[in-house]
């Protein structure tokens, strides 16, 4: 990483660096399930204040082998208003990690669920449900970032962030081929209970 990525990353980490061990684990079918339960807590806690709440990242891709962390994305209308969650969310267990502009991450004590807070006119947004959606349909994307994915884990990290750094250039050419498959009218945002869940043995 360059010196001002790395100076970025000591301004809105709350808590610093932390060196932790990436595990890539096969897909798990309760995933699903989780973040059902997951949601719910959390659209009781934020209440009007939550505009969406998704599924993203790897675990919200049946069949993708991932670090065994929920990802959510929790839709506000304005991040920098941190009244409208900060505290109803810590009241519940979550704990602030990441403040920087246009993003908030908040996650459990356990470290085993991430949610992240966008205001609702971010870039960002489609960038998780594109991204999302394409490995969902794509059989080789999925099997791309996997691969990836588990490669990177052999390696040691200083920091989760830098790891997901090194991913950046496959994820971009995973997010190019989202966006004209976006652009050619093929996408269909699944719900989490009718995505279309591969058996065991698929990838």
């Amino acid at each position: 990483m360059t010196a001002e990525p790395d100076e970025h990353l000591d301004t809105v980490l709350i808590g610093g660096r932390e060196e932790r061990l990436i595990v890539i684990v096969d897909y798990d079918f309760e995933w699903p399930s989780l973040f059902d339960a997951l949601a719910s807590v959390i659209e009781v806690a934020v209440g009007e204040g939550a505009l969406s709440v998704e599924h993203i990242g790897s675990t919200s891709v049946p069949g993708l082998p991932a670090k065994p962390i929920i990802d959510i994305l929790l839709i506000v209308e304005d991040v920098a208003d941190e009244n409208v969650f900060l505290g109803k969310l810590e009241a519940v267990g979550f704990e602030l990690r990441v403040r920087e502009i246009g993003h908030c991450m908040m996650r459990t004590t356990a470290r085993d669920v991430h949610i992240h807070v966008l205001s609702a006119k971010s870039s960002a947004i489609s960038d998780y449900l594109d991204f999302r959606d394409w490995l969902r349909e794509d059989e080789s994307d999925r099997h791309l970032y996997a691969t990836t994915k588990k490669h990177l884990a052999q390696q040691p990290w200083l920091d989760m962030n830098d790891y997901a750094e090194a991913k950046t250039e496959v994820v971009t050419q995973i997010l190019s081929r989202a966006r004209r498959w976006l652009e050619a009218g093929s996408v269909v945002r699944y719900s989490e209970a009718s995505i279309p869940h591969l058996g065991p043995h698929e990838t």
